[in-house]
């Protein structure tokens, strides 16, 4: 067992308080694709591995698949509220019009204002050699 495996391994839960193992179970995003979710039941166990560039441990959290609930369908006000979000993100505030893609956080404007808001490209003349 090389040390990275035994660090992760603790199926009686004594270092971790959960039973750790270092291989998947039935992760939320496992349960999720089943059309299942965790239902309230407690945390029965955590998958661990190590990150191989930071060499700092990754945790999932398993649940059991017998105790998972079936997943509550959308309702009609969830619906709207998920397309009111949605127009939310896609709406430019500097020009309030609907640019059809997600506005990118780091600019917070759409395109077309960050180009009318960036100066000219000032061209500089050419060398002379």
């Amino acid at each position: 067992m090389s040390a990275a495996w035994g660090k992760c391994f603790d199926p009686s839960g004594a270092r971790y308080g959960v039973p750790t193992y270092p291989w998947r179970l039935a992760t939320r995003r496992q349960l999720r694709a089943e059309g299942l979710r965790p239902g309230g039941q407690p945390i029965a166990a955590q998958a661990m591995r190590i990150n191989r560039r930071t060499g700092t441990p990754r945790v999932a959290y398993l649940y059991r698949i017998d105790q998972a609930k079936p997943v509550r369908p959308m309702t009609s006000r969830k619906w709207g509220a998920l397309a009111l979000a949605m127009l939310a993100r896609r709406t430019c505030p500097a020009c309030r019009l609907d640019v059809g893609y997600c506005i990118p956080r780091s600019h917070g404007i759409c395109g077309m204002c960050l180009a009318a808001q960036t100066p000219p490209d000032l061209h500089l003349p050419p060398r002379s050699t």
